[in-house]
């Protein structure tokens, strides 16, 4: 996934390493499924059959039920068949080796609303050609399964840059605490959030700085196909990774005042900077604790 994965396991016993170990695996899984550099990856072959129903593996029906609904609610600001806009504006190669990926696929233009799960088993039917793309789900959606996995532990944390699933607390008893970057200055945090909860909390930001070509940033409104341009940054406080992944990006194309009220909706927390680095502060759900500067509105 282009990152680097953490998991801190708080008072776990000499089997810590090996646990660890187990729940890391799952971040391999999802990328060996939902990549769209790897030819042999599921979500890239499901993209073979139209207009007749296919069975996939439960793992990718999961993630593609939560990615239509973040895009239903959405309105389609989130999308997880934006993989022909990316590769228009050169996310074309692949991140580590460089090489080319495969060219698309003649017409594959479809969005979220040709995509339909079929209920009674995993199935999958595509009504017309998409280019899946699930890098805005994939990376929450693996911390969640992850944080699953060591669901007998109270107290952990799995970091996967810049994201984060938590439950309990930190070594020092501590609530988990997190910066959020400047978009401005990598260097220097803007603010802090922490979580002090028993169950699962997720934090993820998604910013136009982590990932740019010379024809703009990854983060693409998949309703006009060029990069958003009404934010700099957007965090999300949510129960499952998943979800604050998916928002964080929905909330990134719909700027402050539709994104916020997106996440009231969704009752969740968030923190917005919009394009002039003006920062926005929603509380829908009211599990996070933020330290923030005194120039901050409330939404």
């Amino acid at each position: 996934m282009s990152t680097a994965i953490s998991i801190q396991l708080i008072d776990a016993g000499p089997d810590a390493e090996a646990l660890a170990q187990r729940a890391l695996e799952w971040f391999a899984v999802v990328e060996a499924c939902c990549s769209r550099f790897d030819p042999n990856a599921e979500a890239l072959r499901v993209m073979n059959t139209v207009g007749a129903p296919q069975p996939v593996s439960p793992l990718l029906y999961e993630l593609l039920r939560v990615a239509l609904a973040v895009a239903e609610a959405s309105e389609g600001a989130f999308d997880p068949c934006v993989g022909h806009h990316l590769h228009a504006l050169g996310f074309d190669r692949h991140w580590r080796s460089g090489e080319p990926i495969p060219a698309l696929r003649a017409g594959a233009a479809g969005t979220w609303r040709d995509v339909e799960l079929l209920e009674r088993e995993p199935q999958l039917l595509l009504r017309r050609a998409v280019h899946l793309d699930l890098g805005a789900i994939a990376k929450g959606f693996a911390l969640d399964l992850a944080a699953r996995a060591l669901a007998a532990h109270p107290h952990l944390c799995v970091y996967a840059g810049g994201d984060l699933i938590c439950r309990g607390h930190n070594g020092a008893g501590r609530p988990w605490r997190t910066g959020i970057r400047d978009p401005n200055d990598p260097s220097r945090l803007v603010a802090s959030v922490s979580v002090a909860h028993q169950r699962d909390a997720a934090i993820c930001t998604s910013g136009a700085y982590a990932r740019r070509t010379d024809r703009g940033h990854h983060l693409i409104d998949p309703r006009t196909g060029d990069a958003a341009i009404q934010m700099q940054s957007a965090t999300v406080v949510a129960p499952q990774a998943a979800i604050a992944d998916a928002l964080a990006t929905a909330v990134f194309v719909l700027g402050v005042e539709r994104g916020a009220a997106l996440l009231r909706e969704q009752q969740v927390d968030g923190l917005l900077i919009d394009a002039h680095g003006a920062l926005t502060m929603v509380h829908g759900w009211g599990a996070s604790e933020w330290q923030l500067p005194s120039e901050v509105a409330w939404s």
